[in-house]
Protein backbone atom coordinates (compact mmCIF):
# COMPACT_ATOMS: atom_id res chain seq x y z
CA UNK A 1 0.00 0.00 0.00
CA UNK A 2 1.32 3.76 -0.86
CA UNK A 3 0.50 5.81 2.14
CA UNK A 4 0.57 9.86 1.29
CA UNK A 5 -0.14 11.38 4.80
CA UNK A 6 -0.63 15.66 5.08
CA UNK A 7 1.05 17.44 8.07
CA UNK A 8 -1.37 18.56 10.54
CA UNK A 9 -2.13 22.16 9.37
CA UNK A 10 -3.21 24.84 11.66
CA UNK A 11 -6.71 25.29 11.06
CA UNK A 12 -7.94 22.57 13.18
CA UNK A 13 -11.84 22.33 14.14
CA UNK A 14 -12.22 21.55 17.53
CA UNK A 15 -15.57 19.47 17.75
CA UNK A 16 -13.35 16.44 16.53
CA UNK A 17 -15.93 15.38 13.66
CA UNK A 18 -15.19 14.58 10.05
CA UNK A 19 -17.60 17.18 7.96
CA UNK A 20 -18.52 15.70 4.12
CA UNK A 21 -20.49 18.22 2.03
CA UNK A 22 -22.86 16.68 -0.99
CA UNK A 23 -22.56 20.49 -2.85
CA UNK A 24 -25.87 21.89 -5.00
CA UNK A 25 -23.74 22.10 -8.23
CA UNK A 26 -26.91 20.94 -10.48
CA UNK A 27 -26.16 17.95 -13.06
CA UNK A 28 -22.89 17.47 -11.79
CA UNK A 29 -21.08 16.07 -8.75
CA UNK A 30 -18.96 17.66 -6.18
CA UNK A 31 -18.23 16.89 -2.56
CA UNK A 32 -16.40 18.90 0.02
CA UNK A 33 -14.60 16.97 2.65
CA UNK A 34 -13.06 18.43 6.08
CA UNK A 35 -11.01 16.23 8.41
CA UNK A 36 -10.86 17.01 12.02
CA UNK A 37 -7.34 18.75 12.06
CA UNK A 38 -9.18 21.14 9.09
CA UNK A 39 -7.08 19.39 6.30
CA UNK A 40 -9.53 20.03 3.16
CA UNK A 41 -10.39 17.76 -0.01
CA UNK A 42 -12.47 18.67 -2.80
CA UNK A 43 -13.29 15.72 -4.91
CA UNK A 44 -15.08 16.82 -8.33
CA UNK A 45 -16.50 20.41 -8.90
CA UNK A 46 -19.63 20.21 -11.13
CA UNK A 47 -20.03 21.88 -14.42
CA UNK A 48 -19.28 25.58 -13.87
CA UNK A 49 -18.56 28.33 -11.07
CA UNK A 50 -21.34 27.88 -9.01
CA UNK A 51 -19.24 25.63 -6.65
CA UNK A 52 -17.87 28.62 -5.50
CA UNK A 53 -21.22 29.87 -4.42
CA UNK A 54 -21.77 26.19 -2.15
CA UNK A 55 -17.90 26.35 -0.96
CA UNK A 56 -18.69 29.76 -0.04
CA UNK A 57 -21.53 27.79 2.41
CA UNK A 58 -19.31 25.18 3.86
CA UNK A 59 -15.66 27.41 4.39
CA UNK A 60 -15.02 30.34 5.87
CA UNK A 61 -15.00 33.10 3.45
CA UNK A 62 -11.13 33.88 4.14
CA UNK A 63 -9.94 30.06 3.12
CA UNK A 64 -8.46 30.39 0.03
CA UNK A 65 -6.90 26.90 0.11
CA UNK A 66 -7.25 23.36 -0.53
CA UNK A 67 -5.00 20.36 0.23
CA UNK A 68 -6.48 18.30 -2.28
CA UNK A 69 -8.67 18.42 -5.24
CA UNK A 70 -9.67 14.31 -6.33
CA UNK A 71 -11.10 14.44 -10.49
CA UNK A 72 -13.30 11.10 -10.10
CA UNK A 73 -14.28 11.28 -13.90
CA UNK A 74 -13.05 14.17 -16.78
CA UNK A 75 -16.14 14.98 -18.16
CA UNK A 76 -17.70 18.75 -17.53
CA UNK A 77 -20.14 17.92 -15.33
CA UNK A 78 -17.13 17.05 -12.57
CA UNK A 79 -14.29 19.27 -14.03
CA UNK A 80 -15.99 22.28 -15.44
CA UNK A 81 -15.94 24.40 -12.02
CA UNK A 82 -12.38 23.59 -11.39
CA UNK A 83 -11.47 25.98 -13.84
CA UNK A 84 -12.68 28.45 -11.55
CA UNK A 85 -11.83 26.41 -7.97
CA UNK A 86 -7.94 27.11 -9.42
CA UNK A 87 -7.94 30.59 -10.19
CA UNK A 88 -9.46 31.46 -6.59
CA UNK A 89 -7.75 28.42 -4.24
CA UNK A 90 -4.10 27.37 -3.64
CA UNK A 91 -4.25 23.73 -4.02
CA UNK A 92 -1.27 21.31 -3.03
CA UNK A 93 -2.56 18.07 -4.99
CA UNK A 94 -4.54 16.78 -7.79
CA UNK A 95 -6.17 13.28 -8.07
CA UNK A 96 -7.48 12.41 -11.26
CA UNK A 97 -8.07 8.36 -12.45
CA UNK A 98 -5.90 9.25 -15.91
CA UNK A 99 -8.60 8.85 -18.55
CA UNK A 100 -8.18 11.09 -21.62
CA UNK A 101 -11.24 12.75 -22.87
CA UNK A 102 -11.11 14.75 -25.76
CA UNK A 103 -12.68 17.55 -24.92
CA UNK A 104 -12.18 21.19 -24.69
CA UNK A 105 -12.78 21.85 -21.04
CA UNK A 106 -10.38 19.13 -19.80
CA UNK A 107 -7.66 20.21 -22.58
CA UNK A 108 -8.69 23.45 -20.51
CA UNK A 109 -8.21 22.10 -17.17
CA UNK A 110 -4.52 20.16 -17.77
CA UNK A 111 -3.39 23.47 -19.32
CA UNK A 112 -4.52 25.65 -16.18
CA UNK A 113 -2.77 22.32 -13.97
CA UNK A 114 0.43 22.08 -15.56
CA UNK A 115 1.18 26.64 -15.69
CA UNK A 116 0.38 26.14 -11.62
CA UNK A 117 2.84 23.17 -11.75
CA UNK A 118 0.86 21.16 -9.07
CA UNK A 119 1.87 18.09 -7.62
CA UNK A 120 -0.03 15.89 -10.39
CA UNK A 121 -1.21 12.05 -8.85
CA UNK A 122 -2.80 8.82 -10.90
CA UNK A 123 -5.28 7.61 -8.64
CA UNK A 124 -4.57 3.84 -8.24
CA UNK A 125 -5.90 0.76 -6.16
CA UNK A 126 -3.66 0.47 -3.27
CA UNK A 127 -3.11 4.05 -2.46
CA UNK A 128 -4.18 5.57 0.85
CA UNK A 129 -4.42 9.11 1.74
CA UNK A 130 -4.58 10.05 5.34
CA UNK A 131 -6.05 13.24 5.71
CA UNK A 132 -5.68 13.35 9.44
CA UNK A 133 -3.18 11.08 11.38
CA UNK A 134 -3.99 11.90 14.94
CA UNK A 135 -7.38 11.16 14.31
CA UNK A 136 -7.69 8.43 11.58
CA UNK A 137 -9.38 9.61 8.96
CA UNK A 138 -8.27 8.56 5.31
CA UNK A 139 -9.30 8.25 1.98
CA UNK A 140 -8.56 4.81 0.18
CA UNK A 141 -8.50 4.08 -3.55
CA UNK A 142 -10.76 1.02 -4.64
CA UNK A 143 -10.36 1.47 -8.71
CA UNK A 144 -9.04 2.54 -11.04
CA UNK A 145 -6.37 -0.84 -10.21
CA UNK A 146 -4.34 -0.34 -13.90
CA UNK A 147 -4.24 1.84 -16.90
CA UNK A 148 -7.16 3.66 -17.64
CA UNK A 149 -6.26 6.04 -20.39
CA UNK A 150 -7.70 3.88 -22.99
CA UNK A 151 -11.18 3.47 -21.40
CA UNK A 152 -14.36 6.04 -21.50
CA UNK A 153 -14.47 8.19 -18.75
CA UNK A 154 -17.61 6.51 -16.44
CA UNK A 155 -15.60 3.08 -16.76
CA UNK A 156 -12.18 4.61 -15.50
CA UNK A 157 -14.26 6.18 -12.92
CA UNK A 158 -12.26 6.92 -9.43
CA UNK A 159 -13.95 4.95 -6.09
CA UNK A 160 -12.73 5.86 -3.12
CA UNK A 161 -13.92 5.30 0.15
CA UNK A 162 -13.30 7.82 2.93
CA UNK A 163 -13.24 6.23 6.89
CA UNK A 164 -13.31 7.83 10.22
CA UNK A 165 -13.48 5.55 12.98
CA UNK A 166 -16.58 3.44 12.27
CA UNK A 167 -18.44 5.71 9.99
CA UNK A 168 -17.16 5.59 6.16
CA UNK A 169 -18.27 6.87 2.94
CA UNK A 170 -18.24 5.44 -0.77
CA UNK A 171 -17.85 7.72 -3.60
CA UNK A 172 -18.17 6.04 -7.19
CA UNK A 173 -18.04 9.18 -9.39
CA UNK A 174 -20.37 7.67 -12.56
CA UNK A 175 -19.16 4.17 -11.84
CA UNK A 176 -21.50 1.95 -14.52
CA UNK A 177 -23.07 -1.47 -12.94
CA UNK A 178 -20.15 -3.26 -14.61
CA UNK A 179 -17.36 -1.45 -12.55
CA UNK A 180 -19.84 -1.89 -9.55
CA UNK A 181 -19.79 -5.63 -10.12
CA UNK A 182 -15.82 -5.73 -10.62
CA UNK A 183 -15.74 -3.92 -7.25
CA UNK A 184 -18.15 -6.44 -5.51
CA UNK A 185 -16.00 -9.35 -6.88
CA UNK A 186 -12.67 -8.07 -5.37
CA UNK A 187 -13.89 -6.15 -2.41
CA UNK A 188 -17.02 -7.68 -0.79
CA UNK A 189 -18.41 -6.77 2.39
CA UNK A 190 -15.60 -4.72 2.48
CA UNK A 191 -17.55 -1.92 0.66
CA UNK A 192 -19.95 -1.73 3.21
CA UNK A 193 -19.97 2.27 4.01
CA UNK A 194 -22.60 4.22 5.77
CA UNK A 195 -22.79 6.53 3.03
CA UNK A 196 -23.22 5.89 -0.83
CA UNK A 197 -22.17 8.67 -3.31
CA UNK A 198 -25.20 6.93 -5.95
CA UNK A 199 -23.27 6.66 -8.97
CA UNK A 200 -24.21 8.74 -11.76
CA UNK A 201 -26.77 10.72 -10.93
CA UNK A 202 -28.92 7.88 -10.16
CA UNK A 203 -28.61 6.44 -13.40
CA UNK A 204 -30.47 3.18 -14.15
CA UNK A 205 -26.65 1.21 -15.76
CA UNK A 206 -25.18 1.85 -11.96
CA UNK A 207 -26.62 0.94 -8.35
CA UNK A 208 -26.77 -2.90 -9.19
CA UNK A 209 -28.47 -5.20 -6.61
CA UNK A 210 -25.38 -7.37 -5.78
CA UNK A 211 -23.82 -3.98 -5.01
CA UNK A 212 -25.84 -2.06 -2.74
CA UNK A 213 -26.50 -5.42 -1.38
CA UNK A 214 -22.44 -5.43 -0.07
CA UNK A 215 -22.68 -1.62 0.33
CA UNK A 216 -25.40 -2.07 2.31
CA UNK A 217 -25.18 1.52 3.14
CA UNK A 218 -27.81 3.58 5.27
CA UNK A 219 -28.25 6.92 3.04
CA UNK A 220 -28.30 7.49 -0.60
CA UNK A 221 -26.68 10.40 -1.65
CA UNK A 222 -27.83 11.59 -5.45
CA UNK A 223 -26.16 14.56 -6.78
CA UNK A 224 -28.43 15.92 -9.43
CA UNK A 225 -29.79 18.99 -11.55
CA UNK A 226 -33.61 19.64 -11.20
CA UNK A 227 -35.73 18.81 -14.47
CA UNK A 228 -32.46 16.80 -16.02
CA UNK A 229 -32.94 16.13 -19.92
CA UNK A 230 -31.28 12.57 -18.53
CA UNK A 231 -34.56 11.80 -16.72
CA UNK A 232 -32.10 11.34 -13.39
CA UNK A 233 -32.91 9.64 -11.31
CA UNK A 234 -34.08 6.94 -12.87
CA UNK A 235 -37.18 5.06 -11.13
CA UNK A 236 -35.39 1.90 -11.56
CA UNK A 237 -32.90 3.57 -9.50
CA UNK A 238 -34.74 4.42 -6.80
CA UNK A 239 -36.45 1.52 -6.93
CA UNK A 240 -33.54 -0.31 -5.92
CA UNK A 241 -32.47 1.98 -3.48
CA UNK A 242 -35.47 1.57 -1.33
CA UNK A 243 -35.41 -2.17 -1.48
CA UNK A 244 -32.65 -1.84 0.41
CA UNK A 245 -33.37 0.34 3.00
CA UNK A 246 -31.69 3.03 1.99
CA UNK A 247 -32.74 6.63 3.01
CA UNK A 248 -32.80 8.51 -0.42
CA UNK A 249 -31.09 12.56 -0.55
CA UNK A 250 -31.16 14.41 -3.53
CA UNK A 251 -29.18 17.65 -4.10
CA UNK A 252 -32.39 18.57 -6.43
CA UNK A 253 -34.44 18.15 -3.44
CA UNK A 254 -32.65 19.08 -0.43
CA UNK A 255 -30.01 21.35 -1.84
CA UNK A 256 -25.99 20.96 -0.06
CA UNK A 257 -26.63 18.32 1.92
CA UNK A 258 -23.66 17.79 4.63
CA UNK A 259 -22.83 15.01 7.00
CA UNK A 260 -20.46 15.12 10.29
CA UNK A 261 -19.17 12.29 12.22
CA UNK A 262 -17.29 12.24 15.35
CA UNK A 263 -16.47 8.47 13.86
CA UNK A 264 -18.98 6.83 15.64
CA UNK A 265 -22.23 8.46 14.73
CA UNK A 266 -23.15 9.85 11.65
CA UNK A 267 -25.41 13.03 11.53
CA UNK A 268 -27.41 14.84 9.03
CA UNK A 269 -27.18 18.35 9.15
Amino acid sequence: MTVFIWSVVFAENLTGELKVAFLDVGQGDAIFIEAPNGNQVLLDSGSNGKVLQELGKVMPFYDRTLDMIMISNPDADHIGGFLSVLERFDVSKIVEPGTLPETNVYKELEKGIAEKNFEKILGRRGQRFVLDEKDGVYLDILFPDRDVSGLKTNDGSLVVRLVYGNSSFLLTGDAPSGLENYLVKIDGKNLQSDVLKVAHHGSRNSSSSGFLADVASEYAVISVGAGNTYGHPHKETLDRLENFNNKVLRTDELGTIIFKTDGESIVLE
